[in-house]
C-alpha cells in the first residue's frame, strides 16, 4: 500500500508487525527456542546451543541474500539458515535447525507476530466496546426512527441501533481469547510434517519451543491449514460488522436525515459546504475488501499432499492485508465514533 492510501486505509502498527524486520526478528526468536530445546533432550549439545544463542545475538543479515534466497527458494529460510550458520562456530553448525524444516521456523514465527496483532485487537475491540457503552449512557434513550429496505419504518431507540453495533464486537473479542488457545500454536513436524527428523524427541522438542516462546503445544499442522483461514474468517466478520456501523453513520448524517453529524468531517475542493463522512465511508470499503480476500484465503486450505508451495504463497499474499485492514478497521471505528455527534 502506497503511503498516501496507508494514511487512509492502512495501519502502521500492523504493518510494522508485519514488516521484514519483524518476520527476521520472530524467526530468529524460533531458531533460538529450537537450539535450547534440543539441548534441554539431549538432541543437540548444550554448548552447541550456546554458540547458537551466540550467533543470534550478534547476526547481522544479509539482505540482498535473504531476497535472492527467496526469489530462488520460494521461500527465505534456507537462505537464513546458511547465513546464520556461517557466524556460528566450526563445530556446532550442524546443529543448528537440525531436524526442522523452512515451514517449521515460518509458521512458528507467524504465531509470534499474530500474538503481538491479537494484542492491538483486543484493545482496540475494548475501546470500541467503551465508547459504545458511553454513548449508550448518554443517548440511548433518545428516539431514533428505524429504517427498514432503506424506507422510514417505526421509531425506536438509540439503545437498539447501539446493540446492533456492539453486540457483535463482544463476540469477535471472545472469539480472539478462544483463538489464542487454538491458533497460537507452535509448528514443528520436519520436513514431512511427522517428526521423525528428531528421532524420538520432536514432542519434547515442541514443548520446549512452546514454553519459550509463549505458544500453545500441537502436532504439526504444516498441510492442515483450516486455523489459518478461520483467522481470515474473524477477521472478515470484524472488518464486516464495523462496516455496518460505518453505512449506519453515513446514512444517519445524510442531509436529508440529519440524525447525526460528524464533528471534524471531511471537506470537498468544490464544495465548500460538504461535510463527508470519510472514515464512515472506508469502513464500508475495508469491510467489502477484507470479505473479498476472505475467499481467496479459504482457497489456501487446499495443500497438496504434505506441503503446497502454491497454498502457502497463496496464504502470504492473503493474508497479511487482511490483518492490516482489520487494524485499520478498528483504528477507523473509534475515530468515527469520536467524531459523532447525535442531533436530537
Amino acid at each position: 500500500m502506497n503511503p498516501l492510501l496507508s494514511a487512509l486505509a492502512g495501519d502502521a502498527e500492523i504493518e510494522a508487525l508485519l514488516s521484514d524486520d519483524a518476520q527476521l526478528t520472530s524467526m530468529l526468536a524460533v531458531e533460538a527456542a529450537l537450539a535450547e530445546a534440543s539441548a534441554d533432550c539431549g538432541w543437540i549439545d548444550e554448548d552447541a546451543a550456546d554458540a547458537i544463542r551466540s550467533a543470534i545475538a550478534t547476526f547481522v543479515p544479509d539482505r540482498p541474500g535473504l531476497a535472492a534466497g527467496m526469489a530462488q527458494d520460494g521461500v527465505v529460510v534456507p537462505a537464513l539458515v546458511r547465513q546464520l550458520r556461517a557466524d556460528v562456530a566450526e563445530p556446532y553448525r550442524a546443529a543448528l535447525h537440525k531436524g526442522a524444516t523452512s515451514q517449521d521456523v515460518i509458521d512458528t514465527a507467524l504465531m509470534l507476530q499474530l500474538a503481538k496483532a491479537f494484542d492491538i485487537y483486543e484493545t482496540r475491540l475494548t475501546a470500541l466496546l467503551d465508547r459504545l457503552e458511553a454513548l449508550a449512557v448518554a443517548a440511548g434513550s433518545r428516539p431514533l426512527m428505524a429504517h427498514t429496505r432503506m424506507q422510514v419504518a417505526l421509531p425506536t431507540t438509540w439503545n437498539a441501533k447501539i446493540g446492533s453495533w456492539n453486540e457483535p464486537l463482544q463476540r469477535y473479542l471472545r472469539a480472539l481469547a478462544g483463538m489464542r488457545r487454538t491458533l497460537l500454536v507452535v509448528q514443528l513436524g520436519g520436513p514431512v510434517g511427522d517428526r521423525g527428523s528428531f528421532g524420538a524427541h520432536g514432542d519434547a522438542i515442541a514443548a520446549g519451543m512452546a514454553r519459550r516462546l509463549d505458544l500453545g503445544i500441537a502436532g504439526p499442522w504444516q498441510a492442515t491449514r483450516d486455523p489459518i483461514v478461520a483467522l481470515g474468517n474473524l477477521l472478515a466478520l470484524i472488518s464486516g460488522s464495523l462496516g455496518k456501523l460505518g453505512a449506519d453513520i453515513a446514512l444517519l448524517a445524510q442531509n436529508e436525515v440529519g440524525t447525526v453529524r460528524l464533528e471534524g468531517a471531511g471537506g470537498s475542493s468544490a464544495m465548500a459546504h460538504k461535510a463527508n463522512p470519510v472514515n464512515a465511508e472506508v469502513l464500508v470499503a475495508l469491510a467489502r475488501h477484507n470479505a473479498g480476500l476472505s475467499g481467496i484465503l479459504g482457497q489456501s486450505i487446499v495443500h497438496e499432499y504434505e506441503r503446497s508451495g502454491a497454498a502457502w504463497t497463496l496464504e502470504w499474499l492473503t493474508l497479511p492485508p487482511m490483518l492490516v485492514t482489520t487494524g485499520a478497521s478498528l483504528r477507523l471505528a473509534d475515530k468515527l465514533l469520536g467524531q459523532l455527534n447525535i442531533s436530537n
